[in-house]
């Protein structure tokens, strides 16, 4: 009895170790982020960046200049929009 109760302990901590590594490895594999301001549609905000963004969804132009938009990173400033490209930080 005390083999069956062992391998059974065993199996859990093994199954338990398993499944932590699996959700670490996914973890690591999401890209990283970076605020882009001045791509966002209106009402299409992440978040605040300034007067008139209280939070996601508040924009209140396409493209507002105070808003942001999370990207993957490094694609900012390569974004085009009719005002011209992304910024890193808030546009006037």
């Amino acid at each position: 009895m005390r083999t069956t109760h062992a391998a059974i302990a065993a199996s859990i901590a093994i199954a338990s170790a398993t499944a932590f590594a699996a959700s670490s490895a996914h973890a690591e594999t999401k890209p990283k982020m970076e605020k882009c301001y001045g791509v966002s549609l209106a009402g299409k905000n992440d978040c605040a960046a300034g007067p008139g963004t209280s939070c996601a969804g508040t924009s209140k132009v396409d493209y507002q200049g105070n808003a942001w938009k999370l990207v993957k990173a490094g694609t900012c400033t390569s974004i085009k929009t009719p005002k011209g490209n992304g910024a890193l930080s808030p546009k006037a």
